[in-house]
């Protein structure tokens, strides 16, 4: 089991930033290399399913999560349901200011791959983080333009 957390700094209301971090058929446009579905459910409550592929050309994987927990406009919380990814996540939205907010993302994951994957964690740890720090900045913007394209 592996635990993560990154944040990002928003420079809008945290209602526009959940409202923009829940908008699952539009996460491809900050979250690199990566195109979510809704598979049952509506979307935002309890029991809806997402599927998430992580690739490039047709080459990935599918995360398959659960909505765990549906919390507007502060906390959304998925069990991993997929054979590669399993464990938890959470989005968590934090009001800084009338104007700002923070995005938490947080993971619980048991790596794949037995102790294959325990070893190749440490080598694979600092491009996953990399990737992730990348895409929480192209959210920071994203969350801004959604604001103002009223969206």
């Amino acid at each position: 089991m592996t635990d993560l957390v990154f944040s990002v700094d928003v420079a809008v209301p945290a209602g526009t930033t959940w409202l923009a971090l829940t908008d699952w058929p539009r996460q491809h446009e900050w979250m690199l290399g990566t195109d979510v579905r809704i598979v049952s459910g509506d979307g935002r409550s309890v029991g809806s399913r997402l599927a998430a592929f992580t690739g490039l050309r047709g080459v990935g994987f599918t995360d398959t999560m659960e909505i765990t927990a549906w919390e507007p406009p502060v906390r959304c919380t998925v069990r991993h349901l997929g054979r590669l990814v399993r464990g938890s996540g959470a989005f968590h939205v934090h009001v800084k200011g009338p104007q700002t907010s923070t995005f938490v993302w947080s993971e619980s994951l048991d790596l794949p791959f037995g102790p294959l994957g325990t070893l190749g964690w440490p080598v694979a740890k600092p491009a996953f983080s990399l990737g992730l720090r990348q895409s929480l900045r192209r959210f920071a913007r994203f969350a801004e333009d959604y604001s103002i394209g009223g969206r």
